[in-house]
């Protein structure tokens, strides 16, 4: 429940497409000074700025790239990023000073500043581009409303079990049939993945929360022997594939692309994929609030969302996006329609809950 951020090769592979497709729209957005911040009604031009807080990185550089310059153009309207952790952003806005008019963070987070009064209660008559659009409602939340898809999934050898192919967690489960040795997630990486031993235990997708946390934890025993690595980073999955430490692997999408498309014998699968969404929330006191939801409604654009899903391995919300995205890119997304279906959305509010107590059985049972 973490922001993401992408290998930079990621983003680099698509730029100068997309931002020919843009038409070279002003690049200074992220050096504005928000020293005059009013903006004009949307309906015009403004050249006043508007402070978006992001994650910065290459999700920053993709956001600029494919969403922010785009908006500067066609409004007028300047865009200055800062990158503020929660902490800083949450203690602004209690002081009543939030020197930013708009978050884009983790779903997660848009609960917890939800939680804590911090955030606007959206007015969904202001965003058109969520008007029947088919956004998945769990995104659209009373504070904050989601805007891009990432996945953790399997990853495997192909050139690992004779010519079979994993087509599930029960199959990662299965050392028998697909032998060899596997990665999990280690919590430092983000969430404990109960999901997928539940799946790999029969539990249908639709019928995976509340957690049967239980459950999770017999069925995570029976592939413990068999865990070599709990990984904390990114990149480390794809280590561990190449190297042959492993033969499978959960990981996160998009980390293994460049490696594919190197020709290393890799391969991701989307059944069972847990897909998490970044949003936007618009902090109370916010100085810009008309312009924040100029930018809200502009990312949920079906263009926008695909110019961006175009250059960044996150998945658009909007599915008319991919009316517009290439075949190959669309393909390898995981809100493309065949991955929608084989997939579930974590459920960002159960986790909350429960993350600090399964957290603490899941590094006991590391530990153990």
């Amino acid at each position: 429940m973490r922001d993401a951020r992408i290998d930079r090769r990621l983003f680099l592979r698509g730029v100068g497409g997309v931002t020919a497709g843009l038409a070279a729209a002003s690049a200074l957005s992220a050096c504005g000074t928000g020293t005059s911040r009013s903006v004009a009604g949307s309906g015009g031009k403004s050249s006043k700025t508007l402070v978006v807080r992001n994650s910065g990185g290459t999700y920053g550089d993709a956001n600029q790239t494919a969403v922010y310059d785009a908006f500067t153009k066609e409004t007028g309207i300047q865009i200055k990023v800062v990158n503020i952790a929660y902490a800083q952003l949450l203690a602004q806005i209690k002081q009543g000073r939030p020197q930013f008019d708009l978050i884009d963070t983790s779903m997660a987070d848009v609960v917890r500043f939800k939680d804590e009064d911090a955030t606007e209660e959206l007015d969904y008559d202001r965003l058109k581009n969520t008007r029947n659009t088919g956004i998945a409602e769990s995104l659209m939340m009373s504070h904050g409303v989601g805007k891009n898809y990432w996945a953790s999934v399997m990853a495997y050898r192909t050139d690992a079990f004779d010519g079979k192919k994993p087509g599930s967690w029960a199959d990662f489960w299965d050392t028998k049939a697909f032998p060899g040795s596997r990665a999990l997630q280690a919590r430092d990486a983000d969430l404990p993945e109960l999901e997928f031993a539940l799946l790999a235990d029969g539990v249908p997708l639709d019928k995976l929360y509340p957690l049967d946390v239980e459950r999770a934890f017999k069925s995570l025993d029976n592939i413990k022997g068999s865990v070599r690595k709990y990984w904390d980073t990114g990149a480390l999955p794809g280590l561990l594939l190449g190297r042959e430490e492993v033969v499978a692997t959960s990981v996160w999408h998009g980390r293994l692309d460049a490696l594919i498309k190197g020709g290393s014998p890799m391969a991701y699968q989307w059944n069972g994929a847990r897909r998490q969404s970044n949003g936007f929330c618009v902090p109370k006191g916010a100085a810009n609030p008309d312009a924040a939801y100029q930018l809200i409604d502009f990312a949920l654009r079906p263009d926008i969302q695909a110019n961006y899903a175009e250059i960044y391995p996150m998945a658009p919300v909007v599915p008319a996006a991919y009316k517009k995205l290439s075949t190959a890119a669309g393909d390898n997304l995981a809100s493309s329609p065949e991955h929608l279906k084989a997939g579930f959305d974590l459920d960002v509010e159960w986790w909350i809950k429960n993350e600090a107590a399964v957290s603490k059985r899941w590094q006991e049972w590391v530990n153990a």
